[in-house]
C-alpha cells in the first residue's frame, strides 16, 4: 500500500503527520518512509535518523566536440532553458546549471558533434528507527532538478525494498503542486492532504486535490491546528462536504508537537495519547482503499 502526504501549502505539518503515520503503521507491518521533499528533507530529523549515503543521483548532460561543431547554432535553437548560448561565427557556450537534461540539443545537432556526459544533481541517503526504514532524497545545492531526484528516489526505492520488503510505504511530498509533487502522487493508492485553518492553505488545498481527482487517487483531508481558527476550519469542513471529499482527522495546536521537533521524537512517543489520533486516521484510510 502507498500512501503520499502532501498538501499544496508549506508548514502546514506534512512531516509531522508522516513521521507519526510511519511510526503507528510499524507497529504492525513493515514500514518505510520515503522523503522527497527533496530541496529540504526533515524526517530524519523528527524521527532522529542518522543516515547513511545510498547512492549519488546524476542528470544527462551535453558535451561538445568542437572539432566537428560548424557553429550552425541548431543545438541552441532547440534548447528551451537556454542553457546553450550561440552567437554567430562563434562556439556554442553551455551553462551546465540552468539544463534540465533533455538532449535535445544531442538530438538536433547535424553533425553529432554533441555527446552525453553527466553531472551530480543529488543524493539518496538510507536510515532506520522505530522500526520505519526511511529512505530520503537531497537536492545538492544550486541545482533546479527536484522532479528527477524524486522519481530517482522512487526508482531505487524498487532496489531497496527487495531487502526492506515494506508492506507500507509512505510518501512525505514537497510544498506546492509542480513537478517533485507530481512524482511524489503518481502511482499511489491514497492522498492524505495536510492542510490548516488559514485561506493560503485551503487554497493551495484545492489546487493539490485537483491533482489527486486528475490522477484518479482516493484521498481524504487532515486539518492541523484546527482548534486555532474555528471559523475558517468551518471553510474547510464546507469544501470538504461540497465535494464529498472525506476529513480523516482533525489535530488539535499543542506544545506537545513543538516538543516534538526539539526531542527530535514521534508526537506519539511525547504523548501517547495521539496514538489513538493517528490510529483512526489510519482506519480511515484503511477503509477508504477498500
Amino acid at each position: 500500500m502507498k500512501i503520499a502526504i502532501t498538501g499544496g501549502k508549506g508548514g502546514t505539518g506534512k512531516s509531522m503527520v508522516a513521521t507519526s503515520l510511519a511510526v503507528k503503521f510499524a507497529k504492525n507491518s513493515k514500514t518505510a518512509l520515503l522523503d522527497v521533499d527533496v530541496e529540504c528533507p526533515n524526517d530524519h530529523l523528527l524521527l532522529s535518523v542518522k543516515r547513511k549515503e545510498f547512492t549519488k543521483i546524476y542528470q544527462p548532460i551535453p558535451k561538445w566536440d568542437f572539432d566537428k561543431c560548424t557553429k550552425c547554432g541548431k543545438c541552441a535553437a532547440v534548447c528551451k532553458q537556454n542553457a546553450v548560448v550561440f552567437v554567430k561565427d562563434k562556439y556554442p557556450a553551455f551553462v551546465k546549471d540552468i539544463c534540465i537534461g533533455c538532449k535535445a540539443c544531442i538530438v538536433a545537432c547535424p553533425q553529432n558533434a554533441i555527446f552525453e556526459t553527466k553531472k551530480e544533481i543529488g543524493t539518496i541517503y538510507i536510515g532506520r528507527n522505530y522500526n520505519v526504514g526511511l529512505i530520503s532524497g537531497e537536492l545538492k545545492l544550486g541545482e533546479l532538478a527536484s522532479g528527477e531526484v524524486v522519481a530517482e528516489v522512487r526508482k531505487y526505492f524498487e532496489e531497496i525494498n527487495k531487502k526492506l520488503k515494506a508492506e507500507i510505504i509512505l510518501i512525505d511530498s514537497a510544498a506546492g503542486i509542480g513537478c517533485p509533487v507530481i512524482a511524489s502522487l503518481i502511482g499511489t493508492d491514497y492522498i492524505v492532504a495536510v492542510t490548516e485553518p488559514t485561506p493560503s492553505a485551503l487554497h493551495d488545498l484545492k489546487r493539490v486535490l485537483y491533482l489527486a481527482k486528475h490522477f484518479q487517487i482516493k484521498h481524504g483531508i487532515v486539518i492541523n491546528k484546527y482548534d486555532l481558527a474555528k471559523q475558517f476550519c468551518l471553510k474547510i469542513e464546507g469544501f470538504a462536504k461540497e465535494n464529498n471529499i472525506a476529513i480523516i482527522g482533525r489535530i488539535p495546536y499543542k506544545k506537545d508537537f513543538v516538543d516534538s521537533t526539539i526531542k527530535m521524537k514521534p508526537v506519539t512517543e511525547i504523548n501517547p495519547d495521539y496514538q489513538k489520533l493517528f490510529q483512526k486516521i489510519i482506519e480511515q484510510i484503511n477503509l477508504a482503499i477498500k
